[in-house]
């Protein structure tokens, strides 16, 4: 027969630092107790990150700097990126050298056949923007045939140049939001 003071109903907190303030008590709360606690878009992504398998698309001289990417000296290996010869076991396109009128109809259909999510990477001044070649037999960025995430510049790019838009890539991944919803198909 008392008053209560407190509502009846619980209205939700407004995003703002009184929401992060506890969220915050409350993971510190349960990481005290031994659990882990973690947006699963957020382990999600990080996992994507750690294991691109990236189809390699070499057209031209880039496709040399790229191979000496994956060799001994930097060796991609150790940031979990493994090359993929078949469209369907990759999530990463690199798009290497000089894009012909032939050609694109091509790497449409095999960017078609990826699995979602994928990414593009366009390697060289040729598959940005067409470098040095005004020709009417190409393309002049790969961005009109697939769209493109992270270019690489240089005529041919650095491996150095590779790994940090690898790093770049992986920077986007980590930020991307929704990823549980697209996967289950939800978005």
């Amino acid at each position: 027969m008392g008053m209560s003071t407190t509502p009846d109903t619980l209205e939700p907190l407004p995003p703002g630092a009184a929401q992060d303030a506890l969220l915050r008590q409350a993971t510190d709360e349960l990481q005290d107790k031994g659990f882990v606690v973690a947006r699963l878009d957020k382990l999600v992504n990080w996992a994507r990150t750690g294991s691109l398998w990236p189809m390699t698309f070499g057209l031209a001289c880039c496709a040399v700097e790229m191979m000496h990417t994956y060799a001994a000296r930097y060796d991609l290996d150790r940031f979990g990126i493994f090359p993929r010869a078949s469209p369907r076991q990759s999530d990463v396109m690199i798009v290497a050298g000089t894009l012909t009128n032939k050609m694109a109809p091509v790497i449409r259909q095999l960017w078609e056949q990826m699995p979602e999510p994928k990414w593009v990477m366009s390697m060289g001044a040729c598959a940005t923007s067409g470098g040095v070649f005004q020709n009417y037999a190409l393309v002049q960025s790969v961005n009109q045939v697939i769209p493109v995430d992270v270019y690489v510049p240089g005529c041919p790019p650095r491996p150095e140049q590779l790994i940090y838009a690898i790093t770049l890539l992986q920077e986007k991944i980590q930020k991307e939001r929704g990823t549980i919803r697209k996967a289950l198909n939800l978005s």
